[in-house]
């Protein structure tokens, strides 16, 4: 037992960073999905075969201690060695994964993200697939602290990490932003329905709406897609969003009229990131099908709806 205790294991390691940036072992224990205690275990193991204290448990949240901060170095790129000798023995072809952390923009989740896990479970016959959907800015966040491999997210506007040398980007689609209004109302007749500016979008969209010195009442500002265009559909106002929130919230798409804004137009992109070298080919492999499954599920059906469209909505 005592020598069992004694030896460093990648599962150790990556136990420690998780807990070191979660700053709780209940935290870092639901971000693995095992139990707390496996969690403390696998310190105590680590912190026995080191001799040193790397986490001061008694703090909240929890710190490193000076021997964690300098260990917590070693450990990030032993734990990156490891990732990409597993993704060179998958011999490029996705064939030896085991296990795939995907974080998806919540706009294809309904759609888009069934048809890639179905197309990826085909050719990973043996790999584990967790996703997590949720606001882009998050999902950033959660790849660079390593909580995920991949993500899909709209661009962040000015965001210095798309150069960063740890993360590689692949553009996956470009589409305008456009103005719902309920059937045969202009936008000129009603007031702005605002998407909610807790998210990236609603605060891409209000900045717009600044830099070219309109700045409409929000009497109403809302964080769902259904929700906004359900209010529209009622004829509460019109709504600044993208073909993407359309599809997502078809159902209303007969009760509004969809048109290019009624001023100057402005436009987001989304992309698919994953910490550089990593995984080797394996992120523009999946943005490869991921550009497929959209160019089939999402712009040919809007192109078709919307015509006017064109080129301002098309996958890159």
């Amino acid at each position: 037992m005592a020598e069992a205790e004694g030896r460093v294991t990648l599962w150790g390691i990556e136990i420690f960073l998780a807990a070191a940036e979660e700053g709780a072992i209940s935290a870092a224990a639901r971000r693995l999905g095992v139990s707390p205690s496996a969690v403390s275990q696998q310190l105590s193991g680590l912190e026995t075969a080191l001799g040193a204290p790397l986490l001061d448990r008694s703090s909240r949240p929890m710190r490193m201690t000076p021997a964690g901060a300098m260990f917590r170095r070693h450990a990030q790129v032993m734990l990156n060695a490891a990732q990409e000798a597993r993704a060179e023995l998958a011999r490029a072809d996705l064939a030896g994964l085991t296990t795939l952390r995907l974080g998806m923009i919540e706009d294809f989740e309904a759609d888009v993200t069934p048809h890639l896990l179905s197309d990826l479970a085909a050719d990973l016959k043996g790999c584990r697939f967790l996703l997590e959907t949720g606001p882009s800015h998050r999902l950033i966040d959660q790849l660079e602290t390593r909580a995920l491999d991949v993500v899909v997210t709209a661009d962040i506007p000015d965001d210095p990490s798309a150069e960063a040398s740890w993360r590689e980007v692949h553009p996956i689609l470009r589409e305008p932003f456009v103005a719902v209004t309920p059937r045969g109302r202009a936008p000129e007749d009603l007031p702005l329905i605002h998407y909610t500016a807790r998210h990236m979008m609603g605060r891409q969209i209000g900045a717009h709406l600044a830099k070219i010195g309109l700045r409409p009442a929000a009497r109403f500002e809302l964080d769902s897609y259904h929700a906004i265009l359900a209010l529209v559909a009622a004829g509460g106002g019109w709504a600044i969003l993208t073909p993407l929130a359309l599809h997502k919230a078809r159902r209303f798409r007969e009760a509004v009229d969809v048109r290019p804004l009624p001023f100057e137009p402005f436009e987001r992109s989304l992309s698919l990131s994953a910490r550089a070298g990593v995984l080797q080919e394996i992120p523009g492999q999946i943005a490869t099908r991921l550009r497929r499954r959209i160019t089939t599920e999402v712009v040919t059906p809007l192109r078709t709806a919307w015509p006017w469209l064109g080129e301002a909505l098309t996958v890159l």
